[in-house]
């Protein structure tokens, strides 16, 4: 078998950490992986003097696929974020960000059993970064909303839906105040939500979707969202399961998919051994589902979960003493003696 050519894309504070140990835990899979390592963040802009050099492009167009760890973004002025930059360039058009309850996690939740699958559209709405001043004092940012873009982001999630067997899309937005905008996304969730008449379609304003999902969140399974409301829900549903250290990201397009970790770089920790590779790693399983790697998606996912229920091996963020390489070592001792 052909190995995969995957670009690793390291990133900032602890990136390179938990991205070593991804690799070493994708590998102990048996998928076989040629990794193209190419930096982007502050690491390349002191060495290269960009922050997203053209070389990231270069291996993304030749892999077609990428995994990346956590890279920083200023706020309130600086460059623009680098994941913007990447999704506007490869037309990654829709984020999906699974969240599931691990095993043995202590959270707010851990009686429920929650699963719910978040499809977000990624390359509009306030992120299309179109903001000027029109006079001293005032700003203005536009809000863009397209046909195109709803209609994709909401077959993607509706495909998922069938594919999945899963029963429910919720569709969020704030249509009773803008209309226009919000309403168009509606119009293009409705619309396509009649062509799988198999699955129940619900609708929910975006501040009464983050109440509920405090108060009920397993009555939710699949949820699609514009940008913004996409990028806050998909936060708080981190949240209800452990955080962002925790959740996997995908980035997928027509052409390319980057897979992330969400987390930030937590610079205070890098360097010291401490990092919970965990969202990464489980970034990779989707990853390796992605390029057909099945079985080995499977057991790399088995193995973070199983590692989680001992509850022997986990880092200080989730309630453990652990430090990454022992977790990455329990993680890689399960998939090699899983049956």
């Amino acid at each position: 078998m052909m190995a995969h050519a995957i670009t690793l894309i390291p990133g900032d504070g602890i990136g390179p950490e938990v991205a070593d140990a991804t690799a070493r835990a994708v590998e102990a899979t048996g998928a076989r992986i040629e990794w193209e390592r190419v930096d982007a963040g502050a690491r390349a802009l002191a060495e290269q003097g960009q922050l997203l050099p053209d070389d990231v492009f270069a291996s993304l167009e030749m892999t077609r696929v990428g995994l990346k760890g956590p890279t920083a973004t200023p706020i309130g002025g600086g460059h623009q974020s680098i994941n913007v930059a990447l999704r506007k360039k490869l037309g990654l058009y829709a984020n999906f960000r699974p969240v599931m309850t691990l095993p043995g996690l202590k959270t707010r939740y851990d009686d429920l059993a929650l699963d719910m699958a978040i499809f977000r559209e990624n390359t509009e709405d306030l992120y299309a970064g179109l903001e000027h001043e029109v006079v001293p004092g005032v700003v203005e940012s536009l809000k863009i909303i397209t046909e195109n873009a709803s209609l994709r982001i909401a077959l993607a999630a509706f495909e998922y839906a069938r594919k999945e067997n899963r029963k429910k899309v919720t569709a969020i937005h704030k249509a009773n105040i803008m209309k226009l905008s919000d309403g168009l996304f509606l119009k293009c969730c409705r619309q396509t939500a009649a062509q799988f008449s198999e699955i129940e379609y619900t609708e929910l304003i975006v501040d009464n979707a983050c109440m509920q999902l405090v108060v009920r969140p397993q009555t939710f399974d699949v949820l699609v969202l514009p940008n913004l409301y996409g990028d806050i829900v998909s936060d708080l549903a981190a949240g209800l399961v452990g955080g962002l250290g925790i959740v996997p990201g995908a980035n997928i397009g027509a052409c390319h998919a980057v897979f992330e970790a969400v987390h930030g770089t937590a610079p205070d920790i890098a360097g010291k051994g401490m990092a919970n590779p965990t969202a990464l790693m489980q970034s990779a399983a989707l990853m390796l589902a992605h390029v057909g790697e099945r079985d080995a998606a499977r057991r790399l996912k088995r193995a973070i979960t199983g590692v989680y229920a001992d509850g022997k091996h986990l880092t200080g963020d989730v309630g453990g003493r652990a430090g990454t390489a022992e977790f990455t070592d329990a993680v890689v001792e399960r998939i090699a003696t899983a049956e």
